[in-house]
């Protein structure tokens, strides 16, 4: 009964959260709304999603949000200082194929916009059989260091999350 109430759980609690970032005010009818919202929404959308991915350690998700934020403002700061004190000669851009261990579809995606999200980076292509993604780096010297920082701050994570 409630799987038929609330078919997509952590849709409804994205869907309440952003209509509270949207408005930009919180009180109580805008609560409401929000939750109205993330309660019709994935009722009607329930079809569109057959199978569902499973997330095995949802703190894990926390955890993961908070690495992409830290990394999206440290990357920022990178990028900044290459635009303003590096010569263009010696900006040494990159294209990076990623191996992937990541399987699921969703998986795959979340670590190509996180990718992308940060800046100086990113994905460009997926291989035909996900078992890899082409990643652009504005700069480095070292693509291997950047492949394995990739791996080892979000793919690892993401084999976590996604079973």
């Amino acid at each position: 009964m409630l799987t038929r109430l609330i078919p997509h759980p952590l849709l409804s609690l994205t869907l309440v959260l952003v209509w509270l970032g949207l408005v930009n005010t919180f009180s109580l009818g805008n609560l409401i709304l929000g939750a109205v919202f993330g309660l019709i929404i994935p009722i009607f959308t329930a079809a569109y999603w057959p199978d569902r991915p499973a997330i095995a350690r949802p703190l894990k998700v926390a955890e993961y949000i908070l690495v992409v934020m830290w990394d999206i403002v440290v990357a920022n700061v990178q990028v900044a200082m290459i635009i303003l004190f590096k010569r263009e000669k010696d900006i040494h851009s990159q294209w990076i194929p990623v191996p992937l261990e990541l399987t699921s579809a969703e998986a795959i995606t979340v670590l190509a916009g996180t990718i992308t999200m940060t800046p100086g980076t990113v994905s460009a292509m997926l291989a035909v059989d996900g078992s890899a993604i082409l990643v652009h780096c504005l700069h480095t010297d070292d693509p291997d260091a950047v492949r394995d920082e990739i791996k080892a701050r979000y793919e690892r994570r993401l084999l976590e999350i996604f079973p």
